[in-house]
């Protein structure tokens, strides 16, 4: 980028809408310091590699194919959940966006795709328009409740074990020589769930009745 000053200005613009993200809607939900390090480390090299590159050609292979190749890897010593990943392409994609969209001299793209982009993940994450089911995997013992004529009395027991509003379950894995079955059980997680204690959840997603 020949100009500085605009290379300046686009470096703040974009780590402004990355901080925006990260933390005014990633945060709040997600309190953990090793993906926000990760997400503003990535959009800030990607933007400055991006930047440097003097194709546009060049700028749009280069942030794609550094996330096709974490997409493989997914960190083999650390997968990163799907919603992570989500954020991650984000603050990969966002940095390429800028830079190319600037190397074009298209402000105004740039202010809309910035915009946008902004605007989806906080209308998904505050669930306007949305009516989310939340999910567990349980290991249960009480193997005699999993037949189809005792599934009420099933989903009356979880509800009271798991003090949770749960609509439906579904029998996964059998075990009779340990008497136990995996169900995945779906209920309507009450809203701030998730920003009070995303630990709490994530623990409870193997645990046993």
């Amino acid at each position: 980028m020949g100009d500085l000053t605009t290379f300046g200005m686009t470096f703040i613009l974009n780590t402004a809408v990355a901080l925006l993200i990260i933390r005014g809607i990633y945060y709040p939900l997600r309190r953990d310091k090793d993906y926000v390090l990760t997400f503003f480390a990535f959009n800030t090299l990607i933007f400055l590699i991006s930047s440097l590159l003097s194709g546009v050609d060049l700028s749009v292979g280069f942030g794609f194919s550094l996330f096709a190749i974490f997409s493989i890897l997914r960190y083999r010593t650390d997968p990163i959940p799907i919603r992570e990943m989500t954020y991650l392409f984000v603050m990969m994609a966002l940095p390429v966006i800028n830079a190319v969209m600037v190397n074009q001299a298209n402000v105004a793209g740039l202010l809309i795709a910035n915009a946008a982009i902004v605007s989806v993940l906080f209308l998904v994450e505050k669930e306007w328009g949305f009516h989310y089911v939340s999910r567990k995997s349980i290991k249960y013992e009480r193997i005699e409740l999993i037949k189809p004529e005792a599934y009420p009395l099933l989903l009356a027991d979880l509800r009271e074990r798991t003090g949770l509003p749960i609509t439906h379950c579904e029998v996964g894995k059998l075990d009779f020589l340990h008497d136990v079955a995996e169900i995945k059980i779906y209920y309507e997680e009450p809203q701030g769930a998730r920003a009070t204690a995303p630990e709490t959840t994530r623990a409870f997603q193997e645990s046993r009745l």
